[in-house]
């Protein structure tokens, strides 16, 4: 049986040891007067029997799913005589491609060797055998995870315990993953990245002011050592996330405090889904609106007053990519000044304050670790935007502080120099990582910046 079907069937059986053991529970406090008797809720005892049933099984499932394709390859590729097996994993995965082919009937057995064909033959018969013979065994230890837990249930046993202890391991492995996974992504950029420091020198990295890193194929051609200078990436980057914030905050944190403080509840009602509904919008199409609409008005516009304007430029993205994150500002901003006690406002009007002055003086202040949480975000967003710099800034490289230039950001050269075939061995290929790891440290030294202003105000306001 197929993984994606053994599965369900798992839960199946886990909601059956679920129903008995539930039953089970009800029906052995009865000669003791009920289940206030029990050392726990029927609820309890029955969770104790799915768990057991499920977790084991699912594990099994899992170890089983991982190794399985590695282990046939291996007895395969092994079963190969001398003189038709690979000599280096170039070779294995050619063969083990045309075996698989010949397996799956996409390739001819005529025309592959007949040790091929024969190896094909014995990876179906490997693979129909390890699927019954898994299927049998998850199931099998399914059955008896729940049998064995459906014959603890017992007055005398407090199964509340056991239930919360493998919850709290379960959300502690979840825990853990999640962080061995951020982990294992800063290390594997790590490592790539100091092999591209081995190729190009990190001054030259981080202080250069040419980006070209299309590196020729013979040393006599121009250009063959390339050109690594992240200064004009950032500061395209920084330039348009600059026009982003400047659209955004200004207007996001405006529409939280009337939302919020002025606005009645049925003009609420309708305005605050209309300004999120932006954030549903996907991001090509704001890329063809700033393309096809705003960076051809900012020309015509530039040409009428007397300045000279590029087709793609900084300032039509960053104008959209401000308008596309004014949601994450807004929203945030307005759940936040919400949450701000009653007691903060009522306070200062009975003190003779304003509604302004108590929105400006306390309110705001009170609410301001949450407001910038959403202006990180929203920055955070509008450093990471490919698609609309893309559409409506181009490519170019180009160190400037003019937004009527076209200009690139980090991320789109990172999908420019992952697009397509790549060779790990290149610089080209691996200054990709560079700049990940580049964007990585500013976006968390943006974090630590961020996290020391919540920290002071929040301590102000608790």
């Amino acid at each position: 049986m197929h993984t994606a079907n053994l599965l369900p069937l798992v839960l199946v059986i886990a909601v059956v040891a679920y129903m008995l053991a539930f039953m089970r529970s009800r029906t052995v406090a009865e000669p003791f007067g009920g289940i206030r008797n029990l050392k726990a809720l029927p609820f309890y005892y029955a969770a104790r029997a799915a768990l057991w049933c499920a977790i084991p099984a699912l594990i099994l499932l899992g170890a089983w799913t991982a190794f399985e394709g590695k282990v046939i390859q291996n007895v395969v590729v092994s079963s190969l005589p001398a003189d038709v097996a690979p000599k280096s994993e170039g070779e294995a995965s050619l063969v083990l491609s045309q075996i698989s082919n010949v397996a799956a009937g996409k390739l001819d057995p005529n025309f592959v060797p007949k040790p091929v064909v024969g190896a094909a033959d014995l990876l179906e018969n490997l693979r129909d055998r390890s699927s019954n013979f898994k299927t049998m065994l998850v199931i099998l230890i399914a059955v008896l995870g729940g049998g064995f837990a459906w014959s603890r249930v017992q007055p005398h046993i407090n199964a509340r315990e056991n239930v919360e202890r493998t919850l709290r391991w379960i959300f502690f492995i979840c825990a853990g993953v999640a962080i061995l996974t951020t982990v294992g992504i800063v290390f594997s950029v790590i490592f790539e990245t100091v092999r591209f420091f081995g190729k190009v020198p990190i001054t030259e990295f981080l202080f250069g002011t040419t980006w070209s890193p299309q590196t020729a194929l013979r040393a006599d051609q121009v250009g063959s050592e390339g050109a690594f200078g992240v200064i004009p990436l950032f500061t395209g980057t920084l330039l348009i996330s600059f026009i982003a914030l400047v659209v955004s905050v200004p207007v996001g944190l405006m529409s939280a405090v009337y939302l919020s403080e002025y606005a009645s509840k049925r003009g609420r009602a309708i305005l605050k889904p209309l300004l999120e509904m932006l954030a549903g919008v996907p991001t090509v199409v704001y890329g063809f609106f700033a393309a096809l609409t705003v960076a051809p008005f900012i020309s015509d516009l530039a040409d009428i007053i007397g300045l000279e304007a590029s087709a793609q430029s900084a300032l039509a993205a960053g104008l959209v990519m401000g308008v596309m994150i004014i949601p994450f500002v807004s929203s945030l901003s307005d759940d936040v000044i919400n949450a701000v006690p009653q007691t903060l406002r009522d306070g200062s009007l009975a003190l003779g304050a304003t509604q302004s002055e108590t929105m400006k003086n306390v309110i705001f202040p009170a609410a301001l670790p949450g407001i910038m949480g959403g202006i990180l975000l929203a920055a955070s967003r509008a450093i990471g935007e490919t698609m609309i710099v893309v559409m409506a800034a181009g490519l170019a490289a180009n160190l400037t502080a003019n937004p009527l230039s076209s200009v690139t950001t980090v991320t789109v050269q990172i999908v420019t120099l992952l697009t397509g075939d790549q060779e790990f061995d290149s610089a080209k290929t691996l200054s990709a990582f560079a700049l990940g790891m580049m964007l990585f440290i500013v976006t968390l030294a943006l974090n630590i910046v961020a996290l020391k202003i919540v920290r002071k105000y929040r301590e102000q306001y608790d």
